[in-house]
């Protein structure tokens, strides 16, 4: 069985999705500022996929516009919510990164 909360690194900075890591949001965000934003970024996604039926270009880049402001605000993408100066990892495989004995530890998954 597949379990649906993801994979989170230990330090709580990323999820890992296929073996790549991908950034979580930044866990000092308000609740209510957190849920706003999720709910920007999922009525953006589906506009994208609406878009996208359609064949409507600049609706898509619009919608991909949102979707990026949102996933900024999360903290999920641009200037890292973390202070420790520790690089960005995302996109990365996780066997690339100083993650990898962490997760080869965890056996297959």
């Amino acid at each position: 069985m597949v379990s649906s909360t993801p994979l989170t690194t230990p330090d709580g900075r990323y999820i890992v999705v296929r073996g790549r890591l991908w950034r979580c949001s930044d866990p000092s965000l308000p609740e209510s500022q957190r849920k706003d934003e999720v709910q920007r970024l999922m009525k953006a996604r589906r506009d994208v996929g609406q878009a996208r039926r359609t064949g409507d270009t600049r609706a898509e880049r619009e919608a991909r516009e949102r979707v990026d402001a949102a996933k900024r605000a999360l903290g999920e993408r641009g200037p890292v919510w973390w202070e420790d100066n520790a690089p960005d990892y995302t996109r990365r495989k996780v066997e690339n990164t100083p993650y990898a004995d962490w997760f080869a530890g965890l056996g297959a998954r």
